[in-house]
């Protein structure tokens, strides 16, 4: 017969190269364990691995999973039809029903909100956290969710804007646009009101607007991002020129790759800068980056290394 192995007895240094050797949901599971292993594990978290948590709210669940996608675990997060486990056990505080299933674990809470916020603070005490939050359709859920974890100021790896309500726009935009410098990558598949035009007050690294039309120039020339990608945009041939005229001068410092797709793209035989883009490579004024570009159906490419 096994005696139990006294975990929390072993010294600090020799305790923490234990957490850090556990896969993820073998990490979860001991944190739910009791209180005490739970305060020795956040204690490591600097030490712990960075993983990428993804939410999705439509199917209840939480999946965690390593940056190269090995390793994962999800928790389900369900309404507690009356549910009683005399072994529940308390997450953030509160009391919850927990039952093991195949790659993860299901949760019973007593509604929906409270478990993903609560499953999340538990997680960000655990991990380095990255979030990718997306869902196809517009919720209060969803939006509460994307407020709390910026109010946390967690850093995400993909955020979707998506809105199907009219009014919903203009405040939660608001809210949320002078903290997108928190944000690796920005999807924003919206077709906003005409009456409302999105401004930013901080960016992204990466942005990716589904129908762009509300993107101006103007908008373009002071965007900061690496890579920018605008479907159905409202730009046109002139714009192009104004584009690369400032990128030459040294405009757009981060920029490693841009497309444009827009019906006011002409590339039969139409030169920008004066010369025909399918042949041409230029390069920044001080010489210190060079540009090469692919030409589609109304779509142009534009990649930018660093000269050698």
């Amino acid at each position: 017969m096994y005696s139990p192995f006294p975990l929390l007895r072993l010294p600090g240094v020799v305790l923490c190269e234990i957490f850090k050797s556990l896969k993820i949901g073998e990490k979860i599971k001991l944190s739910l364990c009791s209180k005490k292993v739970s305060i020795q594990i956040n204690n490591a978290r600097l030490y712990s691995q960075k993983v990428i948590v993804d939410l999705d709210r439509l199917c209840h669940k939480i999946k965690v999973y390593s940056e190269n996608n090995k390793d994962s675990f999800e928790i389900f997060v369900h309404f507690n039809y009356g549910i009683c486990d005399p072994n529940s056990i308390k997450v953030e505080g509160r009391t919850l029903s927990v039952i093991s299933v195949l790659h993860g674990i299901k949760t019973f809470w007593k509604n929906h909100q409270e478990g993903f916020l609560s499953v999340i603070r538990h997680l960000l005490k655990i991990f380095r956290c990255k979030f990718s939050i997306y869902n196809d359709f517009y919720s209060d859920l969803y939006e509460k969710t994307i407020s709390e974890l910026f109010n946390l100021q967690v850093e995400f790896k993909t955020l979707t804007i998506h809105f199907k309500r009219a009014g919903d726009q203009h405040l939660f935009w608001n809210q949320i646009s002078n903290k997108l410098g928190l944000v690796e990558d920005l999807l924003i598949s919206s077709t906003f009101d005409s009456d409302f035009i999105p401004v930013f007050t901080s960016w992204p690294q990466n942005i990716n607007i589904l129908n762009s039309d509300w993107f101006t120039l103007e908008s373009l020339l002071t965007c900061p991002c690496t890579t920018i990608t605008l479907w159905n945009s409202s730009l046109g041939n002139k714009d192009l020129d104004e584009i690369l005229k400032n990128w030459k001068s040294g405009g757009f410092p981060n920029l490693e790759r841009l497309i444009i797709h827009s019906h006011r793209i002409r590339n039969n035989g139409t030169t920008i800068l004066g010369m025909n883009l399918e042949e041409m490579v230029i390069q920044t004024d001080d010489g210190s980056k060079k540009a090469t570009f692919k030409l589609g159906y109304q779509s142009i490419e534009m990649s930018v290394t660093v000269s050698q």
